[in-house]
């Protein structure tokens, strides 16, 4: 009984093990003896060669010094390409370095005010949404109210409207004046 244990122990752990070596290979491309149809269709670099078997395909490659490629996976043959592999692959990933370059991230600055706040205070706060605004990033400008203050949503909205007034020059309002919840909200996005 033991053995009998201890056979399909060992018979299920070397599935458990080709299992997780077959999910490993699919998630980057498989090259020549990783591929697993008998039958491919192949592209050469120029031109199709149609369906061949594995073997054939794998030997047309070695002998032109370059990989089989697996493209497709889930056709119906698998189309592979005939390349250099590891210059595909260094090609790959000088594209993906540009393409995260050239991806910008679009920062939301946030200013937040009081309905009590002194003139002073507003100009401080036009003035750093004005930095934020010159530098690239969006502005949402948070007017908050506390305790009773919330029944006079006219003070804070009459707020707002003279903070846009001071940075209407550097700004275009991506969204008008907004109640949420207990504030009153505004984004600005840079000219």
């Amino acid at each position: 009984m033991i053995e009998f244990l201890l056979f399909f122990g060992k018979i299920f752990l070397l599935t458990l093990l080709i299992y997780e070596r077959g999910h490993a290979i699919s998630k980057d491309l498989r090259i020549n003896k990783q591929i697993i149809s008998p039958e491919v269709r192949v592209i050469n670099e120029k031109e199709q060669l149609g369906i061949l078997t594995l073997s054939s395909a794998i030997q047309i490659a070695e002998d032109l010094g370059l990989d089989l490629v697996e493209i497709s996976p889930k056709a119906k043959p698998p189309v592979c390409r005939i390349i250099d592999y590891g210059k595909f692959k260094y090609q790959q990933t000088k594209r993906d370095q540009e393409n995260k370059k050239a991806s910008t991230k679009i920062i939301v600055r946030e200013v937040r005010m009081k309905v009590r706040i002194g003139q002073h205070d507003l100009e401080l706060k036009a003035r750093n949404a004005i930095k934020f605004l010159t530098a690239g990033s969006r502005v949402r400008v948070t007017v908050m109210f506390r305790a009773r203050e919330i029944t006079h949503p006219e003070i804070g909205h009459d707020l707002l409207e003279k903070f846009l007034e001071m940075v209407k020059d550097k700004c275009v309002i991506e969204k008008g004046i907004t109640m949420e919840g207990k504030m009153l909200v505004t984004t600005l996005a840079p000219l």
